[in-house]
C-alpha cells in the first residue's frame, strides 16, 4: 500500500498524481475559504441579510464565487503549463484559450449561483441570515466553487470540455432571456437578445464570444485521437478541424457583429456557420470513416430536422425565433456528442496531449 501524499510534497509538485489533484484541490478551497470569509465578515457585521437580491449574502457569494472560480482555473492552468516545460508531453493551451475557459467556469459560477439564492429565497420568505452565519456560508461557497473549478480545470479532457461548453451555453442563453429588458423578444429572433444596451445583451454576446473561442479551443483535441490509416483519411480529420474551427469563429462573430448595428455581417455568420455544419454533418462518413455509424445518423436526423423547420419559417408555420433556437440547440448538442464520440474512438486522452 503506498503511503498517503505528505503536505511537503503536494506543496512542491501539486498535480504528479490523482492523490496530490486533489488534495491540492482541497488547499486551493481552504485558502479561498480563508480569503472568503475574513472580508465577508467585515461587510456583514452586525447586519442581518437577505438570502437573494442587492445586497444579499446570495449576491456577495456568486460574485465571490465567479473570482474564486476564475483564479483557481487560471492556477490549475499554470500548473499544467510549467508541467509541460518539465516533461514536453503535454500540449500548451493558447492564452485565449485559457482565458475562454476561466470566463466559462466563472460565467457559471456567477450565474448558478445567483439562480441558486433566487430558489432559496422563494422557498424561505421573509427569511434573513445571521452577519457571521452570512460570512461562513459566502466562505463555504466560494470555497466548494474553487474546490470544484481547480478540478475541473486540472483534469480537463475533452469531454469534461463538452460538458461544460453545454452548462456554459445553458446558463449564460438563459440569463439573457429571464434578463431580457423586452419580455416579447421572442417575437422578432434570437439575436434580438443581444441588441440593447442592457446587461441582458451583454451576457448574451459574451455567451456567444467565449463559447466560439471554446469551440475553437476543443477542435484540435477532438480530432486529435481520431485513426488515420491512410493520407486521405488524415486530410479528412484536418478537414473535420478546419469546419470546426470555422464553427467556432463563426459563432463568436455573431456575438460581435450585433444584429442591430451589423445586420449583413451577422446574418452571414449566422448563416454561414449553419451551412459548414450542414455540409460537415453530409461529408463525415467520408471525411472519418472511423465514425460510428449511429452517430452519422443521428446527424443526418438532425440536418433533416433543420430542413423541415426552414420549410415551416418559409411557409408561416413556425416563427423565426422557434427555428433559431431549436436548430442552435440542434447544432451544439449534434457538436457536444460529437465530441464525446471522438474522444471514445481512441482511448482515453488528457485535452492537452499530442
Amino acid at each position: 500500500m503506498s503511503r498517503a501524499t505528505s503536505l511537503s510534497r503536494v506543496i512542491q509538485n501539486p498535480i504528479a498524481d490523482a492523490e496530490a489533484r486533489e488534495s491540492s484541490a482541497l488547499l486551493v478551497g481552504a485558502v479561498v475559504f480563508v480569503a472568503g470569509t475574513i472580508p465577508a465578515l467585515f461587510v456583514f457585521w452586525g447586519r442581518d441579510l437577505p438570502i437573494s437580491g442587492r445586497g444579499s449574502v446570495g449576491e456577495f457569494a456568486a460574485i465571490g464565487s465567479g473570482i474564486a472560480a476564475l483564479l483557481a482555473v487560471l492556477y490549475a492552468s499554470l500548473l499544467r503549463s510549467a508541467q509541460q516545460r518539465d516533461t514536453r508531453t503535454w500540449r500548451r493551451l493558447r492564452w485565449f484559450d485559457v482565458a475562454a475557459i476561466c470566463a466559462a467556469h466563472a460565467v457559471i459560477a456567477l450565474l448558478g449561483w445567483i439562480g441558486l439564492a433566487s430558489v432559496f429565497s422563494a422557498s424561505f420568505q421573509g427569511a434573513e441570515v445571521y452577519g457571521t452565519s452570512a460570512a461562513v456560508l459566502a466562505g463555504v461557497i466560494m470555497a466548494i466553487t474553487a474546490y470544484a473549478a481547480f478540478l475541473s480545470a486540472i483534469n480537463l479532457t475533452p469531454m469534461l470540455l463538452s460538458l461544460l461548453l453545454a452548462v456554459f451555453l445553458a446558463v449564460g442563453t438563459l440569463a439573457s432571456m429571464l434578463s431580457a429588458s423586452d419580455p416579447l423578444w421572442w417575437k422578432e429572433n434570437l439575436s434580438t437578445l443581444g441588441i440593447n444596451d442592457d446587461i441582458s445583451a451583454l451576457a448574451f454576446n459574451l455567451t456567444l464570444i467565449i463559447a466560439g473561442v471554446m469551440v475553437t479551443t476543443i477542435s484540435h483535441y477532438a480530432t486529435a485521437w481520431l485513426p488515420t490509416a491512410t493520407q486521405a483519411e488524415a486530410r479528412g480529420r484536418y478537414l473535420v478541424r478546419l469546419a470546426l474551427i470555422l464553427i467556432g469563429i463563426l459563432l463568436a462573430c455573431v456575438g460581435i457583429f450585433t444584429l442591430d448595428e451589423f445586420f449583413a455581417i451577422h446574418g452571414l455568420t449566422a448563416s454561414g456557420m449553419a451551412l459548414i455544419y450542414v455540409a460537415m454533418v453530409i461529408a463525415l462518413p467520408w471525411l472519418v470513416p472511423s465514425m460510428p455509424r449511429v452517430f452519422v445518423l443521428l446527424g443526418y436526423v438532425f440536418v433533416g430536422v433543420i430542413v423541415v423547420l426552414a420549410i415551416f419559417y418559409v411557409t408561416g408555420y413556425y416563427t423565426l425565433t422557434a427555428v433559431e433556437l431549436i436548430a442552435f440547440v440542434l447544432i451544439f448538442a449534434w457538436l457536444i456528442v460529437f465530441l464525446r464520440t471522438a474522444g471514445s474512438v481512441e482511448p482515453k486522452v488528457e485535452l492537452n496531449a499530442e
